[in-house]
């Protein structure tokens, strides 16, 4: 997995202020800076495959509705925070970026794992440039990588409901059944012996890093916020 400086934008280079996250605007600038780009990805109530993060749009738009709720068409009324930025398709971003960073797309979780996979997979095989696949949802890592030719990540957090569902998302059963070619964990699991040992069998990106004193060595893969400020 090659990457530039081993640093990629989490939604891009944003600030939620003048540039929000996942905005064609925070891709542009990240892009500027010859940063890789991570994004999210899901599928509207018409099944367009949109770059948000959220389930719910109100802390980015204001308006209370889940985007699998919300057509592709009704999406266009809605803007991101106070810009004139809209939430962007994920085929307007691979245009935009046509290959000059890697994209780092993320699958967010779904009941629709099989129609959002799919349609995701199709829009790539149009896409003759590098990108790599992740999600938290083992199901979906472990499609990504028996359908696609991609190195394909399992996400990690530290956090869960319980401390049952904590151990067995982390556990080495779940990793070996995702197929995973790469582990993406949050930054306090890389203190731990267990994931220490796994960097040594896997590639590992560490998210989220936001001061300079939180950068893992080499050879960790570091997706960072705050971009341009102190980073």
């Amino acid at each position: 997995m090659k990457i530039h400086n081993n640093r990629i934008a989490h939604r891009g280079a944003f600030n939620n202020k003048d540039i929000p996250e996942n905005s064609m605007l925070a891709f542009r600038k990240a892009m500027k800076m010859n940063w890789a780009i991570e994004l999210d990805v899901q599928l509207t109530k018409d099944n367009v495959l949109v770059v948000f993060h959220d389930d719910n749009m109100e802390r980015m738009t204001g308006v209370s509705k889940r985007i699998c709720d919300v057509t592709s068409t009704e999406l266009k009324k809605y803007t991101l925070l106070d810009t004139k930025e809209k939430i962007p398709t994920l085929e307007e971003v691979l245009k935009l970026v046509k290959g000059k960073v890697l994209l780092d797309i993320e699958v967010k979780n779904t009941k629709k794992i099989h129609d959002t996979c799919q349609i995701l997979l199709s829009i790539l095989e149009d896409y003759p440039y590098s990108y790599i696949l992740k999600s938290f949802n083992p199901r979906i890592v472990r499609y990504l990588k028996k359908h696609s030719q991609s190195e394909v990540g399992y996400l990690i957090h530290s956090k869960y409901n319980t401390l049952l569902l904590r151990w067995f998302m982390q556990s080495s059963f779940m990793i070996h059944y995702s197929k995973a070619d790469y582990l993406a964990i949050h930054k306090k699991l890389l203190k731990t012996k267990k994931f220490q040992k796994l960097s040594l069998k896997y590639p590992i990106m560490v998210w989220t890093i936001k001061k300079k004193e939180e950068f893992p060595k080499e050879p960790f893969i570091a997706v960072c916020n705050n971009i341009g400020n102190g980073i």
